[in-house]
């Protein structure tokens, strides 16, 4: 049976709180999914999915509450959600619910809070992370920001994250200091969307903010082995950030 190869977030999460990062290591999948391919959107063999699956369901207390992910802000209630709504945040207060999102180059961002009475899992594409969608699963989560701690996961990094004027534009528009996350190249910028999520964050109230790329080494563009991505390959599979609570 393959092993899977998970990052455990390093932040002092409660005890209650359990999360995983997959890597795309330990699957089933072939090429150009291999291996651990959890996405069923992108014309992997499915069977190769549901094993893949499978094989992560053994590390968890429930199926994931897989959502359809649309570069929004919408955030769903995971333990009262149907099945694939379109969302891309969900939060519980439940124990045993398993909130996840799942990228390629998108910024996964795990939330607790100090007490583990809820957990959040959001997907912070760049459109997401400009649009607000941080700020949306924040704001859903019944407890004061300043009790929240983030961890930022896997995501395309700050030497990588080529884009235009207007992406930039973008983001300056909805917030002046996002400036100082792009450095020019050529005609074109570098986005660091590790830090645009940390300005996001602290404006919220989010201090405690963990994991990116200041302290881990977690650029899904550079690392082939361990990440997919989707600038990279264009056509690859999906990693998984997971959280719940126990009881």
């Amino acid at each position: 049976m393959p092993k899977l190869e998970f990052i455990s977030p390093n932040w002092p999460a409660p005890a209650n709180v359990k999360a995983l990062q997959t890597t795309r290591l330990g699957g089933v999948s072939v090429a150009p999914f291999a291996s651990l391919n959890l996405g069923a959107h992108v014309n992997d063999n499915p069977i190769s999915v549901a094993k893949n699956r499978q094989l992560l369901s053994s590390y968890l207390p429930s199926e994931p509450v897989w959502v359809n992910q649309v570069h929004g802000v919408e955030v769903i209630d995971a333990a009262h959600s149907t099945c694939l709504q379109n969302a891309d945040a969900s939060f519980t207060t439940k124990p045993n619910v398993v909130c996840v999102t799942m990228t390629a180059d998108c910024l996964p961002v795990l939330l607790c809070d100090k007490a583990g009475s809820v957990v959040a899992a959001v997907h912070a594409g760049w459109r997401g992370l400009c649009d607000g969608v941080l700020e949306a699963a924040v704001s859903n989560m019944p407890v004061q920001a300043s009790e929240i701690l983030a961890w930022l996961g896997p995501a395309i990094g700050p030497n990588a994250f080529e884009v235009g004027g207007e992406v930039r534009a973008q983001f300056i528009a909805q917030d002046a200091q996002a400036e100082k996350a792009f450095k020019a190249q050529g005609n074109k910028w570098l986005g660091d969307i590790y830090q645009i999520a940390r300005q996001r964050l602290n404006q919220l109230g989010v201090t405690q903010i963990y994991g990116g790329s200041v302290n881990e080494n977690f650029c899904t563009y550079t690392d082939a082995t361990r990440f997919y991505s989707f600038r990279r390959d264009n056509v690859t599979g999906r990693m998984a950030s997971l959280i719940w609570l126990t009881k």
